[in-house]
């Protein structure tokens, strides 16, 4: 079931999603050569919560972190640990902050140092996905416009949609109805509607798009080692344009 939010719900969702792109800075101003996964995570849990608001994503369903780092080939659910940032590897950040009983989600891959023309143009392209996807995730269009936006731009650029993992419904719960695939056809699917509010996330391979599971049953990589890239927006439907939940493109300056 969708559950369309209220003028007052959407003003709760906006200090979480504040939050939630203001950690996404946390981390980013974190990523650097020899700096641990595990570094970065502590710095993202103390931040969200001297803001007043508790981490999404610690306990989710056992997952013991406050964010998900995943490193070059890893897609998404990374387990910060002791592994070491290198310099040339991307770095997705997806960090979650539940304020006042309301979440916000989002995502958002770096460079660090310099990378190779591949994974900036990974990434790059990725960043346009979404864009695209927000531009058409207006009244009236459907899921599948969100989802052709996407894999329409990721395909023609010689990349491919991860398909085992998709955006999804935000609010009071972390993960709501609708389901947001990053793939589709134009035109199909359920009618966006003022008060739905959802997390687009393309997650775009460099090589293939099927994915494996690591064995600490969390991590998704590339079933052929290529690089990954991940970024994310919760978005509310308007009565206009779309709004952004959590504006790290701002917050990032």
């Amino acid at each position: 079931m969708i559950l369309l939010k209220t003028a007052k719900d959407l003003e709760a969702m906006k200090v979480a999603g504040r939050i939630s792109a203001e950690a996404i800075k946390v981390a980013r101003d974190q990523l650097r050569p020899g700096v641990t996964t595990a570094h970065i995570d502590e710095a993202v849990r103390k931040f969200i919560i001297s803001r007043g608001a508790t981490p999404s994503f610690l306990g989710y369903a056992g997952f013991p972190a406050s964010a998900c780092i995943s490193v070059n080939d890893e897609i998404v659910h990374g387990i910060p640990g002791g592994r070491l940032i290198e310099e040339g590897d991307i770095v997705g950040i997806d960090v979650g902050a539940c304020y006042r009983g309301y979440h916000g989600d989002n995502a958002a891959t770096f460079g660090v140092g310099k990378v190779s023309e591949e994974a900036q143009k990974l990434m790059t392209v990725t960043r346009e996905c979404l864009e695209r996807a927000l531009a058409v995730a207006v009244k009236g269009n459907r899921l599948g416009d969100i989802g052709f936006a996407v894999q329409s731009h990721a395909e023609e650029n010689g990349f491919s949609v991860v398909r085992d993992y998709i955006g999804h419904g935000v609010g009071k719960d972390l993960h709501e109805d609708p389901e947001v695939p990053n793939y589709g056809r134009a035109g199909r699917g359920i009618r966006l509607m003022p008060g739905m509010t959802i997390a687009i996330e393309p997650m775009i391979n460099a090589g293939g798009a099927k994915v494996r599971v690591l064995g600490n049953n969390w991590t998704a990589v590339t079933a052929d080692g290529s690089l990954s890239a991940h970024f994310e927006y919760t978005v509310a439907i308007t009565e206009s344009r779309p709004l952004v939940l959590t504006p790290w493109q701002e917050v990032l300056g």
